[in-house]
């Protein structure tokens, strides 16, 4: 999605909330939580044709501290 094309129904109307306020906050829900002192805030791109919704960590550094916190999937 991040091309600008949906990979479940191949339209172009590809929008992103990577500039939308607050990302991260008491009162947001645009996180997933790392640890109990951690959160990463959420990029959010959506299909305006099929309402198809794909999310990634925004911020790289937070890749590492999930990598370290987070179980592998076997």
């Amino acid at each position: 999605m991040k091309d600008g094309k949906c990979p479940k129904c191949g339209s172009t109307e590809v929008y992103c909330g990577a500039d939308v306020y607050p990302k991260t906050g008491p009162f947001t829900s645009n996180t997933i939580p790392i640890s109990l002192t951690s959160v990463a805030a959420l990029d959010n791109y959506v299909c305006t044709d099929c309402g198809y919704v794909e999310r990634f960590v925004a911020e790289p550094g937070k890749l590492k501290e999930i990598f370290i916190k987070w179980r592998k999937v076997k």
